[in-house]
């Protein structure tokens, strides 16, 4: 029997944020996050971005970049335990500027992202803080 491909494990986690992402009550754009140890082995969080616990389950407004949704990595990051040296964030899209510098500060130390948000300003501020940021691409039978 012929062994088969397995996908990398950063190819895993992009996928396990586009399912988290389903969990997202905004009608415009579902976002998830994943956060891991820096060498895989644990998920330490995971984010939707939708409305506050407890708040009805629906955008506040419908206006773009407005809609009132906490944004999915803040919700990853309000979970995590920050003693942990070396965290990765897998993101479905790339971060907003205020998410980027949450995540500067929570010292996330690498980022994986499937789709470019409609701004670049939260990856100039991951490499202006030197934390690299890489577009993943997921095969489609992944």
């Amino acid at each position: 029997m012929e062994p088969r491909e397995r996908p990398t494990l950063t190819q895993v986690f992009g996928r396990f944020s586009q399912l988290v992402a389903l969990r997202s009550t905004c009608v415009r754009l579902q976002v998830g996050s994943v956060i891991t140890s820096g060498d895989f082995t644990r998920v330490l969080s995971i984010g939707y971005n939708g409305n506050a616990r407890g708040l009805p389950n629906t955008c506040d407004r419908l206006e773009p970049g407005n809609c009132g949704c906490i944004h999915s990595e803040i919700n990853a990051l309000l979970k995590l335990d920050f003693t942990e040296p070396q965290k990765v964030m897998f993101l479905t899209d790339s971060p907003c500027s205020a998410c980027a510098k949450a995540m500067i500060n929570a010292g996330i130390s690498q980022v994986y992202y499937l789709r470019e948000y409609r701004k670049a300003d939260g990856l100039a501020l991951l490499a202006q803080a030197g934390i690299p940021s890489e577009l993943l691409s997921l095969p489609p039978d992944l």
